[in-house]
């Protein structure tokens, strides 16, 4: 996610912007800084996606948010199966922080508190995700030096960003105080995260990298956040697809709280509606021909009888 902070206290929006923290001692040839200014446009381009900005505003639905942690848990697994292949490889070995890092096992929990003990069974990884997880396998076993953007991009934000995006989603979906649904956000062995960005973004600089190389990974980070936009964007028609459905025929449907195969109406659409269902049932009558036509008679008697009471 991209990098965030909150806003004032007492100011009604999170804001996501750029942060970084100044330090004298950094250079300009630095990986750290060739990063920041390399990835800034890319960087505002993806904090202005619409499925981001509707994000911050609490537009979220449940089934959605589902959705994206499921992404996030493919895109980390391949991750950080290619950073444990490559742990002790000097491109990338001083940026292994597992016990620190790591979000595979935080997003499992998550997918279970979801999906229930069969979550394994219920999730499949979307197209877009695919090619994200394609493009972090190729760098793992092929170029290991570039993991390091895909490290960048992902942990940092979650540093930051991730930090405001995890108070919305548990505000806006009413998840438990106890952080149920959002354990990805929560970095359990990181006591201070300002000062191990900096710890990191110090690691960063003191790879031995060449000028070709340095460029090559700010490419990559580009490239990253690409991947992202992808994902959002995937994320963001299927939020639309499902706000449609909810609008068909003017019946209220499911509001995205919950197991969505729990909806009556959505379960009606999908054809997996228990027969005994009395909203099915219901919703099946009305369709009839011959019903529609004595509904309408009974209509037009009503309001001609309710035009006769007020005259």
């Amino acid at each position: 996610m991209p990098s965030a902070l909150e806003s004032p206290e007492g100011g009604e929006e999170d804001v996501l912007h750029y942060e970084e923290i100044e330090d004298d001692a950094v250079s300009p040839m630095d990986l750290s800084e060739l990063l920041k200014e390399g990835t800034k446009e890319s960087h505002d381009r993806a904090e202005n996606t619409q499925f981001v900005k509707d994000f911050l505003k609490g537009r979220i639905k449940k089934e959605l948010f589902k959705l994206a942690t499921v992404a996030l848990y493919f895109t980390y697994s391949a991750l950080e199966e290619e950073m444990d292949h490559n742990k002790d490889n000097p491109v990338f070995a001083p940026l292994y922080f597992p016990v620190e890092l790591h979000r595979r096992e935080a997003l499992a929990k998550d997918l279970k508190y979801f999906y229930g003990e069969e979550w394994k069974e219920k999730i499949q990884c979307s197209e877009a995700t695919q090619q994200y997880v394609d493009r972090i396998h190729h760098v793992g076993q092929h170029e290991p030096e570039l993991l390091v953007a895909h490290a960048y991009t992902r942990y940092m934000g979650d540093l930051s960003g991730g930090q405001v995006l995890k108070k919305v989603a548990q505000r806006a979906l009413k998840l438990p105080s106890t952080e149920e649904g959002i354990k990805f956000y929560v970095f359990d062995n990181i006591s201070n995260a300002q000062q191990f960005k900096q710890l990191y973004r110090a690691r960063m600089n003191a790879l031995d990298l060449d000028k070709n190389t340095k460029e090559r990974i700010v490419e990559e980070a580009n490239k990253a956040f690409r991947f992202n936009m992808q994902v959002f964007d995937e994320l963001d028609k299927i939020g639309r697809s499902l706000a449609e459905e909810a609008q068909d025929g003017g019946v209220p449907v499911h509001d995205g709280k919950g197991d969505i195969r729990k909806c009556p109406y959505y379960a009606d659409k999908l054809g997996t509606a228990s027969p005994g269902c009395p909203f099915h049932a219901a919703l099946g009558l009305a369709r009839q021909p011959l019903v529609q036509l004595v509904l309408a008679a009974c209509m037009a008697v009503a309001a001609g009888a309710a035009a006769w009471y007020i005259l």
